[in-house]
């Protein structure tokens, strides 16, 4: 892989994967909050979120997919790569203070179409909190 750009479809194999990691901050909460606008109480207020099931504040369901782009952009496949769908599932809540890590892992490689399917995970220590599949459209070499 380049810097600057990510992987050519040529250079990517079934069974790749890479991950990011990132410990969640209550101030990556709230400009989360005030970049998307989902003020949703559970998010940004501690007297509503001790109502909830929850029973504290839960990070935004989105947080994680966006690990999960983080990944797609930087590392696999990377710079270049252009999202074309994903499907995420949300399987348990993220907290503030909790360290979500994000993996991408090629499942399968349309070189005609120059698509690309992997599987996406976001896990907080052995816990599945998010799991799904993104296609991304890759660059073959010399394009």
């Amino acid at each position: 892989m380049q810097e600057i750009h990510g992987y050519y479809l040529e250079d990517l194999e079934v069974g790749m994967s890479d991950s990011f990691a990132k410990t969640i901050t209550d101030a990556d909460v709230c400009l989360f909050a005030g970049i998307s606008g989902d003020t949703n109480p559970v998010h940004i207020n501690d007297d509503y979120a001790k109502t909830t099931m929850f029973g504290k504040r839960i990070v935004h369901g989105m947080f994680s997919a966006a690990l999960i782009s983080t990944v797609a952009g930087t590392k696999l496949p990377g710079p270049g790569a252009i999202y074309v769908d994903q499907s995420v599932k949300f399987k348990a809540p993220v907290f503030i203070g909790d360290t979500a890590k994000a993996t991408v892992t090629v499942l399968e490689i349309d070189s005609r179409r120059r698509r690309v399917k992997c599987s996406t995970e976001v896990h907080v220590g052995d816990k599945l909190v998010a799991t799904g599949a993104a296609t991304f459209m890759v660059d073959k070499r010399g394009a």
